[in-house]
């Protein structure tokens, strides 16, 4: 079984709504080490992370995290080690539109 060490995913949403930042592939398991969430503008803004089972829809169920304010110009490190199968997904979201960008880093056991 490889593993590979990479990026996971990288992703600025431009709008309010939930977006995929990570999708395990099929026949995959995937170990995430570190969630980034960076606040690039000038004004505090919130985010959300869930963790969805399988393709399951974000709920409270499944959160991580749920309308956490981040200073303006910051960046929250998660170093988490949260372990995903096949099909699971990764889904942010920010509470005000192209304020915050998101990055996930780990590896692939396929």
């Amino acid at each position: 079984m490889p593993t590979t060490y990479k990026i996971l995913g990288q992703l600025a949403p431009a709008d309010t709504n939930d977006a995929n930042l990570y999708t395990v592939p099929s026949s995959t398991q995937t170990v995430v080490s570190t969630i980034s969430v960076t606040n690039d503008t000038a004004t505090s803004a919130t985010f959300r992370i869930y963790i969805r089972k399988n393709g399951a829809s974000a709920a409270a169920l499944n959160t991580l995290y749920y309308d956490t304010p981040l200073a303006a110009n910051s960046t929250l490190l998660i170093t988490s080690g949260l372990t995903l199968g096949a099909a699971d997904i990764i889904t942010v979201r920010c509470g005000t539109a192209n304020a915050i960008t998101f990055q996930a880093f780990g590896s692939e056991v396929s």
